[in-house]
This record gives C-alpha cells, sequence and structure tokens, in this order.
C-alpha cells in the first residue's frame, strides 16, 4: 500500500481527521484513508448522501414516532403548517 503524508495540512483539518479517528478507535492512517475514500465516492457520485441500513432503519424509526406524536392543541402542533384557508 502506498503510504499517504499530509504536508502543509490546515490544523483544523488535521483536528478533524484526528476526532474521527478517536471517535471510532481507528489508527490515524486508517481513518485518513477512510475519509479519502467516502469524499472520493461522494464528490465522483451524484454528490446525495446514503444513509447504511442501520442508519436508514434508525430515521425510519425515529420519523414513525415522531409521526406517532398525538394530536392535541399544543405540543403536536409544533413546528406544522395551518391549514389552508385557516387564517
Amino acid at each position: 500500500m502506498t503510504d499517504i503524508m499530509l504536508k502543509d495540512a490546515d490544523p483544523v483539518l488535521v483536528d478533524r481527521i484526528k476526532r474521527v479517528a478517536d471517535a471510532r478507535g481507528w489508527p490515524l492512517p486508517r481513518a485518513l484513508l477512510y475519509l479519502l475514500e467516502q469524499g472520493l465516492h461522494v464528490y465522483e457520485g451524484d454528490g446525495s448522501v446514503r444513509f447504511d441500513t442501520k442508519e436508514a432503519d434508525v430515521l425510519a424509526a425515529a420519523i414513525a414516532a415522531l409521526e406517532g406524536v398525538p394530536d392535541d392543541e399544543g405540543f403536536a402542533l409544533i413546528g406544522r403548517a395551518p391549514p389552508p384557508g385557516a387564517d
């Protein structure tokens, strides 16, 4: 495998890469390789974000839970637009 070296990298960028590595428990080279691969996929693709199966399932469960909030005069109306002509 080719060695990857960052020269004159912005310290903020290096810190962000280190935080990803620490959060995932990866050595820094593995984190850098993963981030480069994922960045290339996004750049070469259509730019849309895709969730893996676990993330999609969690998001679907969260949406289902929000849809299950009872329709009342208070909490359930937060963020909802009034029906047309309700003015």
